[in-house]
């Protein structure tokens, strides 16, 4: 499996043309970043995790020209403002997109993109295809995926194990019956907005301490904000296991 992070930042802070800090005037690629996304690639599916603001311009930029699914962690639009864009891929691959949310995720979609929920649809408005995602394992093709639940502030949102790999973002709680879905995984990607804690987001040292706690052989952290500080100068301050994602970043898992 392959893995390509789309985007590792957040729309938390300051927007770049109101902002004079070193991350937002930085001329390091890394600190350069798009709304967190991931995709994965396997044998015979792409699934993307996500599809925030900045989707139509990852996809162009990572030069995707098929997509199977998308798996939705939570409602928010920064996760979920690019889905009006799927309808290009309703263009090329002759079919609605399979869009996995859970249902209260999913009345977020319907209020957000309504126009595409309507009995009498305009045309060429995008077509979705929402399947329900509740606490329990199901298969995209032959890929088995497990869905984690973790507390955003009072917001329940989902992360996804898939095989060996676990994605999570925007949390800043995860209960034991949940972490115990991750156990093993040897490549984690975890939330880390800053430095300073936050009401509703891990912050750098609870990131750190929940990663070494679940032990595995790499982790990475992403929806990483410009109030953390450049990419080149926190690496320093991790744990040998643990990197700053940063957009373009491929893995490869086996």
């Amino acid at each position: 499996m392959e893995i390509t992070f789309l985007g590792t930042g957040t729309s938390q802070g300051v927007p770049v043309i109101a902002c004079n800090c070193k991350v937002c005037n930085s001329t390091n690629k890394k600190d350069n970043r798009l709304r967190s996304s991931v995709i994965l690639k396997t044998d015979d599916k792409i699934i993307a995790i996500d599809a925030g603001p900045d989707f139509r311009q990852q996809m162009l930029k990572e030069n995707v020209k098929a997509l199977d699914a998308i798996l939705i962690t939570h409602g928010h639009k920064d996760h979920v403002g690019g889905l009006d864009d799927v309808r290009a891929f309703n263009y090329r691959q002759k079919k609605p997109m399979d869009v996995f949310a859970s249902k209260t995720h999913q009345v977020d979609i319907k209020r957000e993109f309504f126009y595409a929920f309507e009995e009498n649809t305009y045309p060429g408005v995008p077509k979705i295809n929402l399947n329900v995602v509740d606490n329990k394992p199901f298969k995209i093709g032959s890929i088995k995926i497990i869905p984690i639940k973790a507390k955003h502030y009072k917001t329940e949102v989902l992360g996804y194990r898939i095989g060996d790999f676990t994605y999570i973002t925007d949390a800043n709680y995860i209960s034991v019956k949940e972490k115990d879905k991750i156990t093993g995984s040897k490549i984690i990607v975890l939330n880390a907005l800053r430095k300073e804690k936050h009401i509703s987001h891990f912050n750098l040292n609870e990131a750190v301490e929940l990663l070494k706690e679940l032990k595995p052989e790499k982790a990475y952290l992403t929806h990483i904000s410009h109030l953390m500080g450049l990419h080149d100068e926190v690496s320093k301050e991790l744990p040998s296991f643990i990197e700053l994602a940063y957009d373009g970043l491929r893995i490869n898992l086996k």
